[in-house]
């Protein structure tokens, strides 16, 4: 395995761009959607936060990389043609398995069988991510929708990340959940840059008090500081929106949740982003860390 990523990582040092001339601050960042434990809405936020992006003029690609469970493409009501699955299974380029959803939001399905990915065998592993780094620049987000705990697949890409969103509810279990992805991701990488969503509220005020406890107990015990994106109130046309497989920014776009949510886009637009290397640094991370 050690040779096989030397190899890879001298390979993919000489690689060079495919456009020169484009800007150099043009990059594409990587957001990992990812939650403590299952049941919190973290697909349904990951793609109603992609598409707020989108009414922000930002091109965006989400990518479900849940193992095992299609969430996004079921949110969706889509019913892709082609997964990452298959891209390997076939030989295909990343852009023959990329789906248009609704408002120009692209997708692709992790597929069954995608827990192989870091099983590949060296050629196999060097044309996925050869091909993954074709998106740079072409799109503004690539979102992770990640499955839910700390497998060893979903804790790969929410370290290669360059901004991880923690999605959890109020609910003690869920906080507890979230605050062991913290602890695991803070004891291997402590620049990794966490935001947090508190998701389902009864109030506002339980979501602030959730936020700032859970804040408060990060800094005190692992010496994290967390940001906080908000809080999103629970809303019965979240599971009509889940039934009716829209997604709710387009089946209820003035409910309080998807207000919420695109508050909460918007706030993320405006915070300083710390310098990255975008997609080519995510796909280095994630091979090499």
């Amino acid at each position: 395995m050690l040779d096989q990523a030397n190899g890879l990582r001298e390979k993919m040092k000489n690689q060079q761009p495919e456009n020169p001339g484009r800007k150099a601050g043009k990059k594409t960042r990587v957001l990992a959607v990812t939650s403590g434990k299952g049941g919190v809405g973290k697909s349904n936020f990951a793609l109603n936060f992609a598409l707020s992006l989108i009414e922000q003029n930002k091109k965006v690609l989400i990518f479900d990389v849940d193992l095992g469970f299609a969430n996004i493409e079921v949110l969706l009501g889509l019913m892709p043609r082609e997964t990452i699955a298959t891209m390997i299974e076939k030989d295909l380029a990343v852009q023959d398995i990329i789906e248009e959803g609704p408002n120009g939001l692209l997708f692709i399905s992790g597929g069954n069988g995608f827990n192989e990915l870091f099983q590949m065998n060296d050629l196999k592993l060097e044309k996925f991510f050869k091909e993954l780094g074709t998106l740079q620049g072409k799109v503004d987000y690539i979102i992770l929708d990640t499955g839910a705990g700390l497998s060893y697949e979903n804790l790969r890409f929410i370290l290669a990340a360059d901004d991880v969103i923690l999605v959890t509810t109020p609910e003690p279990t869920s906080i507890t959940d979230a605050y062991s992805v913290v602890k695991m991701v803070q004891g291997i990488d402590p620049n990794v840059h966490l935001k947090l969503v508190v998701n389902q509220c009864i109030s506002e005020k339980e979501g602030q008090q959730t936020a700032d406890n859970f804040k408060q107990a990060t800094e005190q015990f692992l010496g994290k500081e967390i940001g906080s994106l908000g809080c999103i109130p629970s809303d019965a046309r979240v599971p009509e929106a889940v039934k009716r497989q829209q997604p709710l920014l387009l089946a209820y776009p003035n409910s309080e949740s998807a207000t919420a949510i695109r508050q909460m886009a918007s706030g993320f637009l405006q915070l300083p982003l710390p310098y990255k290397l975008g997609l080519k640094g995510f796909i280095m991370k994630i091979l090499f860390k």
